[in-house]
Formats: structure tokens, C-alpha cells, sequence
């Protein structure tokens, strides 16, 4: 009934991918000062837990079940009610068991709205952030899935995402722009990282998971799924060797955390088209991602946007820049699920993932400021000033990550 190769690929899959967001949590506890360090990483490991009872009590129905060309599914399969053991996902010689499906797209509900927290960490309050959490999950994210994965209104439109361009990236990385305006500058600023190590630590397990993200996102085995495993390497790698040449010769040393970074915007990049473009387009893409992340990082720095973590300029441009590039790249002859790109000709398709994208990162800055100004009403969403000079680690979790200052 099931395929013994696509399974154990799968729940490989699935596990790596799982994985991303504890790397998620020492790239950034490694970005912060000494004294938020808990804190950040608090945001990312409290997801796995609360995001998994949202996602096995209604979060999955409503992602994946009724509402075809629709904007949200129902409630038909809360709780998984009508799965078992014996329920196929998938058709012919790759089918898994629904089981494994369901768990590998929890882990991608999971990292999502984590993602976000680099952009206001230091100055929010853990309430607050627990209602944010919960509330962008249904109202953005759900959403999203639905609409393009889930066979709703942008799949129907003809819309292609392969591993989460628009449906992560575009829309956290535009939702941490809207935090961080309405939220503000943080009042106590720190030196920079803290532990560049962890860093490095945590973008090794993001890399490394993001084989999962992307190559399972096929959610079988075949060449299609070698296909965005290598693209996934080759985009990292052009995007991390770019970083790095524009930061070293603007400042004429080579940076780590540069080099780190490029490759995350590289691998947030390539995400949507994985698994439509060749390896060649992938190194294109890797390319243009270095450049053009950089110089949003830039603009972000001119501006003075607190973004603490660079979210918008590595998340929210390089799943939109992706996205856009997917409409550029393209080819189905790579893939006969996909669509030719502007350069094969495909100039309809080009138009409906720029539109798409543009669409759906407004609409995650809009409901994001809206849904922070709802909470507020609530409980305070900024730390105070007393908390940002104590550190957010003890005036909310009365722990401490080191026992000392330097």
C-alpha cells in the first residue's frame, strides 16, 4: 500500500525539517546580547510544542481539507478525525501514509511564525507573544497554506510555491517589517552578537535541514526531489560567496557572520523554486539573492529600521525576490508540474507570481500591525525599559543563560 523508499524518505524529511527550528533558535540566541539569549530561543522551542496542539486540533483541517478554490478549508478533519493508519496520501508508486504528511507540514506551521521573532527580539512580551503566535497562525498562515497548497484560490490561479516562498518566507519576513513599526526601536541596544559560534552552529542545522524543507517538499522520491536537493546547495553556496565578496570589499575584511547569513538568504531564495529550475537558474538565483538581500539589509540599516535580525531582508525579500524569480526561471521541462518562466516564454505565469507575492506580503504587513494593535488591547505587547536593561531572559523567564557579564 505505501511506498517503503518515499516513507523513510519522508519521515527523514520531516525530522530534518523539525530540526530547523532549535537551529533556528542558536542562529538567533547567537545574534543577541548575553542577556536575551533564553528569550529568543523560548520563541522558537515554545512553537513545537504550541504549534503542534493547534495543528492536531484544527490547524490541519483547515489547511487541508474542503474549501477547493477557497481561502480557508473547514473543520472536517479536526483532530484528524477520519485518518488511520491505513489513510494514503498520494497516488501510485510514491504514496505515504497520511500520517507522515501531517506531521511534515506541522513542522513548516511550526518555524514559520519563529522566523518573525528576529525582528522584535529584545522588546516583546511573552503573553503578547504567545497570542501573536496563535493568532498569525490562523489568520495569515492557514490562510496561505490553504491558497497554495491546500487547492484553494492561488493554486487555482495557477500560482506556484514548491517549498514555501510565498507561504513562509514572503509572509513572515513582511510581518516582522510590520512588528517592528509598530512595536519601535528597541531603548536598550546591545553590542552585536554575542556568540558567533552559535551562530555558525545554528545556521549549519538550518542548512542542513533545509535538504528536508525543500527536497521533501516533492513528498517522494524521484529526480525532481535530487533535483531541489542540489539547487537547494547551489543557491546557498552563490548566495553565502557573494555575501561575502560585497561585505569584504566594502569593508575590507571578510565577515563570518556575513558569509552566514548570505547562505540563509540564499536558502530562504531558492525555496519556491527548488523544484522548477535547473541547477544552473539556481546558481543565478543564489547569486542575485547575495546582492539583492545585502542592499535590503543595507536600505533597512540607512532607514534605521530596528529589525534586530535582518527577518525582512533575508526572509521577507528573499521569498518575495524567489518567488518573482520562479516567474523568471521556470521551466517545465525540468519539471512537468511546473510552469515556463519569463525567459521560455511564460510571461502570464512571470506576471501571476509577482502579483501573487506582492499581494500576500501587503496583506501580512496589514493584518500583522492590525492584529499587534488588537493585542495590545489585550496585554502590553513592549517590554519596558526595565525589562529591555535587565534582559528579557530574567524579567520573564527568571532564568539566565550565563551566570555573569564578561
Amino acid at each position: 500500500m505505501f511506498d517503503t523508499g518515499s516513507t523513510g524518505f519522508m519521515l527523514v524529511a520531516t525530522s530534518l525539517v523539525m530540526l530547523m527550528t532549535p537551529g533556528l533558535a542558536f542562529f538567533y540566541g547567537g545574534l543577541v546580547g548575553r542577556k536575551n539569549v533564553l528569550s529568543i530561543m523560548m520563541q522558537s522551542f515554545v512553537s513545537l510544542g504550541w504549534t503542534t496542539v493547534i495543528w492536531f486540533a484544527v490547524g490541519y483541517s483547515l489547511c487541508f481539507s474542503g474549501g477547493e478554490g477557497g481561502i480557508i478549508g473547514n473543520l472536517d478533519m479536526a483532530f484528524l478525525n477520519g485518518i488511520t493508519v491505513d489513510t494514503v496520501f498520494g497516488s501510485g508508486s510514491g504514496s505515504i501514509p497520511m500520517f507522515v504528511f501531517v506531521a511534515y507540514q506541522m513542522m513548516f506551521a511550526i518555524i514559520t511564525p519563529a522566523l518573525i521573532t528576529g525582528a522584535f527580539t529584545n522588546r516583546v512580551r511573552f503573553p503578547a507573544y504567545m497570542l501573536y503566535l496563535t493568532i498569525w497562525l490562523f489568520f495569515v498562515y492557514f490562510p496561505l497554506v490553504h491558497m497554495v497548497w491546500g487547492g484553494g484560490l492561488l493554486s487555482e490561479l495557477g500560482v506556484l510555491d514548491f517549498a514555501g516562498g510565498i507561504v513562509v518566507h514572503a509572509s513572515a519576513g513582511m510581518a516582522a517589517l510590520a512588528s517592528v513599526f509598530y512595536v519601535g526601536k528597541r531603548m536598550v541596544v546591545e553590542r552585536g552578537p554575542h556568540s558567533v559560534p552559535l551562530v555558525a552552529l545554528g545556521t549549519g542545522l538550518l542548512w542542513f535541514g533545509w535538504y528536508g524543507f525543500n527536497a521533501g517538499s516533492q513528498l517522494q522520491v524521484d529526480g525532481i526531489t535530487a533535483t531541489a536537493f542540489i539547487n537547494t546547495d547551489i543557491a546557498a553556496s552563490f548566495a553565502a560567496i557573494t555575501w561575502l565578496v560585497i561585505e569584504w570589499r566594502k569593508e575590507k575584511k571578510p565577515k563570518f557572520v556575513g558569509l552566514l547569513t548570505g547562505a540563509v538568504a540564499g536558502l530562504a531564495t531558492i525555496t519556491p523554486a527548488a523544484g522548477f529550475v535547473s541547477p544552473g537558474s539556481a546558481a543565478i538565483i543564489g547569486i542575485v539573492s547575495g546582492l539583492v538581500c545585502y542592499y535590503a539589509v543595507s536600505l533597512k540599516n540607512r532607514l534605521h529600521w530596528d529589525d534586530a535580525l535582518d527577518v525582512w531582508g533575508v526572509h521577507g525579500v528573499g521569498g518575495t525576490l524567489g518567488t518573482i524569480l520562479l516567474g523568471v526561471f521556470g521551466s517545465a521541462a525540468i519539471n512537468a508540474n511546473g510552469t515556463d518562466g519569463l525567459i521560455f516564454g511564460g510571461t502570464g505565469f512571470f506576471f501571476i507570481q509577482t502579483i501573487s507575492v506582492l499581494v500576500v506580503g501587503a496583506y501580512a504587513f496589514i493584518f500583522t500591525y492590525g492584529m499587534l494593535w488588537l493585542i495590545n488591547k489585550i496585554t502590553p505587547v513592549r517590554a519596558t525599559r526595565e525589562n529591555e536593561e535587565t534582559g528579557l531572559d530574567d524579567s520573564f523567564h527568571g532564568e539566565i543563560a550565563y551566570e555573569s557579564e564578561p
